[in-house]
């Protein structure tokens, strides 16, 4: 049995271990007809965001991370997993990742306060390397600039992106925003009409859209916004709720929408203002 304490000698005494342990894991599956999925995100720290709940280190302690995410995956009901390489790879040494739809984290070069922030260039997982590893599909982080320019390229790497995917039968998991500079920071436009011109954008990306799923946020109007598309969505969490019991409401009244096909929480479930992981899981499980 791998414990935390186990995975740095093992990357440096085995390192053929790491990617054993991916592709003999037991893949996950979808849910069933009518069913909804949840996947618990953790991708931020690759970003060098590591903020939570107010606490700007609150993802510093990595084996604090690690347990986190391994007692949200451990309860029933969670179906899935987002995260880069190094997460992924972690987890699957502690076996927290068998029998879980997986999806890896693939733009991260997109670092808060930087310059380059709109440049969401691929630097975490490939197509290939998704495939090599096992992993049912990949995720791209589509914040869209209207001023700045190197908002075209990202989007030309995000539409191969989205070809080389399909073409591996992979799922891809696009997550758009209209975003602008405010007081020199990169905003996400929350409102309806710009989500929804930010659907429209993501929704033409690449040759085919045939397996492209959206990762959207729960914003106003969402009956209208995901009028959009007939892609399937999966709503994100964002940050950690002051009131959970809030949040679990404003999901729940979006799950009944016929196109969200579930939900992909991070900080708000592995950092919940309590500090229960498993008591926010569960709650959301019930509304699931």
């Amino acid at each position: 049995m791998i414990t935390y304490d186990d995975i740095t000698d093992l990357r440096f005494t085995r390192p053929d271990a790491v990617a054993e342990a991916l592709t003999t894991r037991l893949p996950g599956s979808m849910p069933a007809a009518g069913e909804k999925l949840l996947v618990i995100a953790a991708d931020h720290p690759g970003r060098g965001a590591l903020g939570a709940g107010g606490d700007d280190l609150a993802m510093a302690s990595r084996r604090s991370l690690v347990e986190r995410c391994v007692t949200a995956l451990g309860r029933p009901g969670v179906g899935g997993f987002l995260g880069t390489p190094d997460l992924v790879e972690e987890l699957a040494l502690l076996g927290a990742l068998e029998g879980k739809l997986v999806f890896g984290s693939m733009n991260r070069s997109g670092l808060p306060g930087t310059v380059f922030e709109a440049d969401d260039r691929v630097t975490a997982w490939t197509p290939r390397g998704i495939r090599d590893a096992g992993l049912d599909g990949g995720k791209l982080l589509l914040r869209i600039d209207p001023n700045d320019a190197s908002t075209a390229g990202m989007l030309e790497q995000a539409a191969r992106a989205v070809d080389e995917l399909a073409s591996l039968q992979r799922t891809v998991i696009l997550e758009p925003f209209i975003s602008r500079r405010v007081d020199g920071r990169l905003v996400n436009d929350l409102s309806p009409d710009e989500v929804i011109r930010s659907i429209s954008v993501a929704s033409a990306l690449g040759n085919t859209s045939a397996r492209t799923w959206l990762k959207l946020p729960c914003v106003a109007e969402m009956e209208r916004v995901l009028e959009a598309t007939t892609l399937p969505a999966l709503l994100l969490g964002g940050p950690v709720p002051e009131r959970m019991d809030d949040s679990v409401r404003l999901w729940a009244e979006s799950l009944r929408l016929p196109g969200v096909k579930g939900l992909v929480i991070g900080r708000a479930l592995l950092f919940p203002r309590d500090g229960d992981v498993a008591g926010a899981v569960d709650r959301l499980v019930e509304v699931l």
